[in-house]
């Protein structure tokens, strides 16, 4: 079978599909191929930008201080 006929056969599976989790797994699929980067908003991309820059002059934490920081919001 060719990759059309493929496409064509999974459209028509998916189309007669009732069960609610199947299709939630299916999205879930289709966002794991999503590029995070593109999700960003342009001070998030200059924030983690600004942290590779960083990185790459030695300027970092230890993580355990970080956790100890941020650990009231995770």
């Amino acid at each position: 079978m060719d990759i059309q006929a493929e496409k064509l056969d999974l459209i028509k599976w998916i189309t007669q599909l009732n069960d609610l989790k199947v299709i939630n797994e299916i999205k879930a699929l289709r966002k794991e191929n999503a590029d995070w980067w593109d999700e960003l908003s342009i001070e998030e991309r200059s924030e983690v930008e600004l942290g590779l820059e960083q990185a790459d002059q030695g300027k970092v934490k230890p993580h355990e201080e970080v956790m100890s920081k941020y650990s009231k919001w995770l």
